[in-house]
């Protein structure tokens, strides 16, 4: 049975076994008779293409491929997806994959509705013309995307991530479908719930959480921390990967309202200059940045309120029973390169939301805990 609700204005989010047969019919009934789908070989492969179009042409939309979506997606991927838009006419993106997907259609949506290059939107709501609709399908618990209106997309000479935000470029519909999860690689699963789990974690803290947000958070962690383990005991487990994309999608929500913090600054140098995954590297630095958060009394109360118990240790023991490092010097990371990745953490957008003031000198700090 799927679920009907709204997690943000203007996204209709449908959730259940099967959802994924609603696709042409809720786009056909937006008047729109060319789709784009946005994706990457790998979802091809595992065959989600072929029943997305088929579902879409038997209401009546035309649908065009872009199949070429690479990890952390840089303004060069967003161009070769705004030409294969651009040469069907598209009058609706489909984001169809993990967060990269997702984050290269905004990214491409902004572009062809507003001109201009991906730099022009860098910060919020700096979009001034209507948008295409967008829909997100995610593949995997992770991200979030499908709930946001940021397209998170990375400079393609500095390898700079940036932040590209307006509630024009939300969804319209994501259409959760845990079937779809069912074809990842462990490693996936792994790496996109870890993320997943980090995003409740940060939300729940920044300088930006509102109540709402706050139970946004809360309800995500709950829901994810009751179900990752589980669906790595038995990947089958249809009720933990439900309740994992439900969980990764609530985070979503709380991200749009609260942004994220210091583990997330961190993550993204070292995904940068050494390639490490993000999942593995917020997964790394999470428990040291709930640490060093938790000397402020009042955000440790607040930690205390998101979890009941040793939140440090949980986080720890998540890493590690997964299967992923819990130190930076066993991904390959020498001591001497921590005060450049500090550097750089600083510039990130998130540090400027930590609780606690994430300066070059507290970013090093927690690099060299995790080290």
């Amino acid at each position: 049975m799927s679920e009907l609700f709204t997690l943000i204005p203007n996204t209709l989010v449908l959730h259940g076994a099967g959802v994924l047969e609603q696709l042409g019919t809720e786009v056909a009934s937006w008047k729109c008779r060319r789709a784009l789908i946005v994706t990457d070989p790998g979802i091809v492969a595992g065959g989600h293409v072929d029943k997305a179009r088929d579902s879409l042409e038997a209401a009546g939309v035309a649908v065009g491929i872009y199949s070429e979506v690479r990890e952390n997606p840089d303004t060069d991927d967003v161009a070769a997806c705004v030409r294969a838009a651009r040469g069907i006419e598209a009058d609706v993106l489909i984001g169809l994959g993990g967060g990269s997907s997702m984050d290269t259609a905004k990214g491409a949506n902004f572009i062809l509705t507003n001109g201009g290059r991906m730099e022009n939107y860098w910060g919020v709501d700096k979009a001034e013309k209507p948008m295409l609709p967008f829909v997100a399908i995610p593949t995997t618990a992770g991200t979030g995307s499908e709930c946001q209106s940021f397209a998170l997309i990375a400079n393609a000479e500095t390898h700079m991530k940036m932040a590209c935000g307006d509630k024009k470029a939300a969804a319209r519909l994501a259409l959760l479908d845990p079937i779809l999860t069912l074809t990842q690689p462990e490693s996936v699963t792994i790496l996109t719930g870890i993320d997943a789990i980090s995003h409740a974690v940060e939300t729940a803290v920044t300088k930006k959480r509102t109540d709402v947000s706050f139970e946004c958070s809360k309800e995500s962690f709950d829901l994810l921390d009751s179900s990752f383990e589980r669906v790595l005991e038995d990947p089958d487990d249809m009720e933990a990967r439900s309740k994992m994309q439900l969980g990764a999608a609530i985070a979503g929500v709380a991200i749009e309202n609260s942004m994220l913090g210091a583990a997330h600054a961190c993550a993204n140098p070292l995904t940068a200059k050494f390639g490490t995954p993000h999942g593995q590297a917020v997964g790394v630095m999470l428990p040291h940045v709930v640490a060093a958060n938790s000397e402020d009394d009042a955000v440790a109360n607040a930690y205390s309120d998101f979890y009941e118990g040793d939140l440090e240790s949980r986080l720890a023991g998540l890493l590690e029973n997964s299967g992923l490092e819990t130190r930076l010097r066993d991904l390959g990371i020498a001591e001497s390169d921590l005060p450049d990745l500090a550097e750089e953490a600083a510039k990130q957008w998130t540090a400027s939301f930590n609780p606690v003031t994430a300066d070059t000198r507290f970013l090093e700090a927690l690099y060299r805990a995790a080290w």
